[in-house]
């Protein structure tokens, strides 16, 4: 049970392409907008999709990856871990993040489907 304490897996697509950016050591970290959706049908029996967007984080070879493959629209499936973060803005203002550590990507749209 101990492997299963902080585990999060999803399957969406991205919203944009990734954003990536290499920090001082030469190591590369990809930020993920990923949106997961939901189907069901309503109290009135309409039928309602419910879209979630996911913020995601990859380090080294997953960015690496992230930044050849993916583009806007592409279908992953993401593993990793909740991490909850804080920072204080250029007004000042804390903010509170939360997002995914990507442990594992896997690409599921077929090459040239995007």
């Amino acid at each position: 049970m101990n492997a299963i304490k902080n585990k999060v897996q999803i399957i969406g697509h991205l919203g944009q392409a990734p954003e990536i950016r290499t920090i001082g050591d030469g190591k590369k970290v990809a930020h993920l907008n990923v949106a997961t959706s939901e189907n069901y049908k309503n109290a009135k029996g309409e039928k309602v999709t419910d879209t979630q967007w996911h913020n995601v984080v990859a380090w080294g070879k997953l960015a690496e990856i992230a930044e050849k493959y993916l583009v806007k629209g592409t279908e992953v499936a993401i593993e990793g871990k909740l991490v909850n973060r804080n920072y204080t803005d250029k007004q000042g203002i804390k903010r509170y993040v939360t997002e995914i550590q990507a442990n594992e990507l896997l690409i599921l749209t077929k090459k040239g489907k995007e």
